[in-house]
C-alpha cells in the first residue's frame, strides 16, 4: 500500500489535486475525525446531524456520498443536499436544520484539477482554526498519518449505531432567508439587464431563476456541467471574465450590469454598464457606504490585511470600529461572533453581512449589490466615480507566481521582513506589517503584500497605490525580487 499524503486544513479547509492528494480514502478520515471532533463535545450518548453539500467539480457528488456514508457509518444522523448547491445555502441550511456542523465538497476557487473539505459549525460559519486543528490531530490518531484504509472502511470508534442518511433540497429556506436581507421588490422595479456568469459552478440556474421570478431580464453564461471550467480556474477576477464583459458592453440597455460568481459561490465578481471589471475593493467600499447611508445601519466594519484602504476611510468616516483580521474568512468570522458587525470582507470577493450567517455569501453580496443600483437609480459606473472622489483614487491589482515548493513563498516573506527596502523605484517605504504576510505601506497610503496562499503552491502578490502605473511597478519589483530567490 502506498503512503497517503498527509491532511492539512488550509485558509478554509482541506484541499488537494484529485486522485493525488485528495482522495476517497481522505475523505472518509477527515469525516470520521470531524464525527469524532464534533461527538467530543456532544452530550454522551446523544445522536447529533451534521449537513453534507457539494459542489460542479469532478467527483464531488461521490466524494459527497463517501462523506456521508462514513458519517452515518459512525452514528451521526445525516442529511446530503439532493444535488449541486453553493457552499453558502448548505452554511444557512445547518442552524435551521439544528446540525452540529457541515462538509461542503468544493476546492472554491482553486483549479480545476483540485477538491476539497470545507467544514462548517452550527451557526453556519466556517471551522475555527482550534477545531480545525483538534480534525488534523483526530486524522492523524485514526490513521497513524499516513497509513491508507481500504476502499469502503471506516475509521475504528467501537460504534454500533448506524445514522441515517436523508436527502434535503436548501433552496426553500434559502430564499425565505433572502426575503429577510434584500428589498426584493426595490431591485424588481429597477429594470435592470443583468448577465450571469457562474463560471460552470454550484451557482448556475439559481440566482438567474431568482431574479426571473421578480420579472428581470437575464441572460446566463457558462451555465453547465463542465468539470474542468472551461481550462480557467472559477474564480471571478478580470482576467477571467472576458466573455461575460463583451456581453454585458454589446447590450443596448443603459441600465445593465454582470455578476460572476466563483466555483461554489461564496465569492462574487461584477462588470459594469461599459463591460469594465469592477474590484472586489470597490464592490466591498459601495456595500459598507449602502448600508450606512441608505440602510442606516451601523456596527463594526471587519477587512482582511489583503483588502482596500478605502475600507479604513469610509470606517472613519461614519465612525465605525474598523477590525482588521490576517487572511482567510475564518478569521472575519470569529469577529462576528464576538461583536455587533455590520459588514466583513477580503480581497478576494468574499462578503458577510449582519443579520446573515457568520459566512461570505456571494449570492447576497450580488443582492445587495443590486439593491444599492436599484436606490440609487445610477449606473455602476457612476457610482463607482462618486466612490472616489469621496475616498480618493486607489487602484489595485494581484498577481500570482506559481511555486516550486509551497516553502519558498515563506523564505521570500522572510528575508523581505529582514531587510525590507527603504524605497521601490522611487516609492518610499514608511512601515513594514507582517500580520499575515509582509506587507510595504509607503508614505503615500499604498501597499505592496507578500503573502503565500494558503490553499495552493502559489505566491501572491498584492498592490494598492493611487495609480495602475504605481501599482505595476511594485508589482514587478517584487516578480523579481522573488524571481532572484
Amino acid at each position: 500500500m502506498s503512503a497517503s499524503p498527509r491532511i492539512r486544513f488550509g485558509t478554509d479547509g482541506w484541499r488537494g489535486v484529485i486522485a493525488r492528494d485528495f482522495t476517497f480514502d481522505g475523505v472518509r478520515l477527515v469525516a470520521g475525525a470531524v464525527a469524532a471532533t464534533l461527538r467530543a463535545s456532544h452530550p454522551k450518548g446523544h445522536r447529533f446531524l451534521v449537513a453534507v453539500g457539494h459542489d460542479t467539480r469532478f467527483l464531488s457528488r461521490r466524494f459527497a456520498q463517501t462523506a456521508a456514508d462514513a458519517l452515518a457509518a459512525l452514528g451521526v444522523e445525516v442529511r446530503l443536499t439532493t444535488s449541486h448547491f453553493p457552499t453558502p445555502m448548505l452554511a444557512c441550511a445547518i442552524p435551521v436544520l439544528k446540525a452540529r456542523g457541515g462538509l461542503m465538497v468544493t476546492a472554491s476557487h482553486n483549479p480545476p484539477s483540485y477538491n476539497g473539505l470545507k467544514v462548517r459549525i452550527a451557526d453556519g460559519g466556517c471551522a475555527t482554526t482550534t477545531l480545525t486543528d483538534q480534525i488534523e490531530a483526530e486524522v492523524r490518531r485514526l490513521s497513524g498519518d499516513l497509513s491508507v484504509r481500504p476502499e469502503g472502511a471506516s475509521p475504528s470508534t467501537g460504534q454500533t449505531t448506524v445514522g441515517t442518511i436523508d436527502l434535503f433540497d436548501p433552496l426553500p429556506q434559502y430564499q425565505e432567508r433572502l426575503s429577510t436581507l434584500i428589498d426584493m421588490e426595490r431591485i424588481a422595479r429597477s429594470g435592470l439587464h443583468v448577465v450571469i456568469d457562474p463560471m460552470y459552478g454550484a451557482t448556475q440556474g439559481i440566482v438567474a431563476a431568482l431574479l426571473r421570478q421578480i420579472g428581470l431580464q437575464v441572460e446566463e453564461i457558462h451555465a453547465e456541467i463542465n468539470p474542468w471550467f472551461g481550462g480557467v480556474s472559477p474564480e471571478p477576477l478580470g482576467a477571467s471574465l472576458g466573455e461575460l464583459s463583451k456581453r454585458v458592453r454589446d447590450l443596448h440597455e443603459s441600465r445593465k450590469i454582470g455578476l460572476a460568481f466563483d466555483g461554489d459561490g461564496d465569492r462574487l465578481g461584477a462588470i459594469d454598464e461599459t463591460g469594465s471589471y469592477v474590484t472586489p475593493h470597490q464592490v466591498f467600499a459601495l456595500l459598507l457606504q449602502h448600508l450606512v447611508t441608505r440602510r442606516g445601519l451601523s456596527g463594526t466594519v471587519i477587512k482582511t490585511f489583503s483588502t482596500t484602504a478605502m475600507i479604513d476611510r469610509l470606517a472613519a468616516s461614519h465612525g465605525l470600529r474598523l477590525a482588521i483580521t490576517p487572511i482567510g474568512f475564518k478569521h472575519i468570522a470569529e469577529v462576528m461572533r464576538r461583536e455587533p458587525f455590520l459588514i466583513g470582507g477580503e480581497e478576494s470577493g468574499g462578503i458577510g453581512v449582519a443579520g446573515h450567517i457568520p459566512e461570505r455569501d456571494g449570492i447576497v453580496s450580488a443582492l445587495l449589490l443590486l439593491e444599492c443600483l436599484a436606490t440609487e437609480e445610477k449606473p455602476l459606473g457612476v457610482l463607482l466615480g462618486e466612490l472616489e472622489a469621496k475616498v480618493g483614487p486607489h487602484c489595485y491589482r494581484r498577481l500570482d507566481l506559481q511555486l516550486a515548493q509551497p516553502e519558498d513563498g515563506a523564505e521570500l516573506g522572510r528575508r523581505v521582513a529582514s531587510d525590507p527596502p527603504a524605497h521601490i523605484d522611487g516609492w518610499r517605504v514608511n512601515e513594514v506589517q507582517t500580520l499575515d504576510g509582509v506587507k510595504l505601506v509607503g508614505a503615500d497610503g499604498g501597499w505592496l503584500l507578500i503573502r503565500p496562499s494558503g490553499t495552493e503552491p502559489v505566491l501572491r502578490l498584492y498592490a494598492e497605490a493611487q495609480s495602475q502605473g504605481q501599482v505595476s511597478r511594485l508589482l514587478d519589483w517584487a516578480k523579481t525580487y522573488a524571481d532572484k530567490i
